[in-house]
């Protein structure tokens, strides 16, 4: 009865409750969501008891404004609060004023008008260097089927080697990469072309698998085949590369992506050039790259002194 008499006026704590069974009941929420809900709008209206000088009552919340939303935030965020749980905060007090609104009782239209608070860039987690050698190598496949191996070697190859996203390095034809060849033409994301340089390993894991498959590689058919000799999916590369991370105790975050995500920071750990990365993996803005290889602001004054004429 306390939190009644402090926060809110008895119609508004009824309906609140009334909010949170429906999205127990009927949404059938996990009991983690519920708490997070619970917990938001109670600090919402706790926020609002001293921003409106008294306990709130449907009426106030009727008239609350963008404003009144964006104190809130701005509050919470001054507590520490981070992006993530701004956002879910936000995201609560949505569906409750939601319900308020389907019953009559408010206009949710305030924070409706309300942007999310703009999440972080997670960093990507890519794989030590023996890490990725073990995974590409050949030794390593654990299909019984030898040409099967050998194409998921050689896939796994151009992640890594080359930087491909797994849809560039499924959609190559059959004739994209022949013995010798030192760089390939690959199109992109936004049909954007960009000439990537051929590893002789990745090359040689492309011919290893050419000689075992029992399908006919030529021309403008695809260079990867599944089982029954169509296109190769996405999918079986990440089953293959599930099957790695348990065999060779992997941790979860090592996935076919995160070859690519090896290829650029290996690069650059290497003594690589940003800009040279950037173009290598097809993005269009530098800051893709630097956010894709987790490069700091320390690590990019040292390129840029290095490579600027007028540094």
């Amino acid at each position: 009865m306390g939190e009644l008499l402090i926060i809110g006026e008895p119609a508004l704590m009824a309906e609140r409750q009334l909010w949170l069974s429906a999205l127990r009941q009927e949404r059938r929420l996990s009991e983690h969501t519920l708490d997070a809900y619970e917990r938001d709008t109670r600090q919402f209206l706790t926020f609002l008891t001293g921003h409106l000088a008294g306990p709130v009552s449907i009426k106030d919340v009727h008239s609350l404004k963008p404003v009144d939303f964006r104190a809130f935030l701005a509050a919470r965020r001054k507590e520490g609060t981070g992006a993530r749980s701004l956002g879910r905060n936000l995201a609560g007090l949505r569906s409750f004023l939601r319900h308020l609104e389907r019953k009559g009782l408010v206009n949710a239209a305030g924070a409706g008008a309300m942007r999310s608070p703009k999440q972080p860039k997670s960093l990507p987690k890519p794989l030590s260097d023996s890490q990725a050698l073990t995974v590409v190598s050949h030794d390593a496949q654990l299909h019984d089927e030898p040409w099967i191996a050998a194409r998921d070697a050689a896939v796994l190859s151009l992640l890594y080697g080359c930087g491909l996203r797994i849809s560039e390095a499924l959609g190559l034809r059959a004739d994209a990469i022949r013995a010798g060849a030192t760089s390939m033409r690959i199109i992109g994301k936004g049909n954007k072309t960009r000439v990537v340089p051929l590893l002789s390993a990745v090359v040689e894991a492309v011919e290893r698998y050419r000689a075992l498959c029992p399908y006919h590689l030529a021309g403008d058919s695809p260079l990867f085949r599944g089982a029954r000799g169509a296109q190769l999916q996405p999918g079986i590369i990440q089953r293959a590369m599930q099957t790695l991370r348990g065999a060779f105790g992997l941790p979860v975050t090592a996935t076919p992506h995160a070859l690519r995500h090896s290829f650029a920071t290996h690069l650059l750990a290497g003594g690589g050039d940003l800009r040279t990365i950037q173009e290598l993996l097809g993005h269009s803005s530098l800051s893709t790259t630097q956010v894709y290889t987790g490069v700091d602001a320390s690590r990019l004054l040292e390129v840029y002194d290095r490579a600027h004429p007028r540094a």
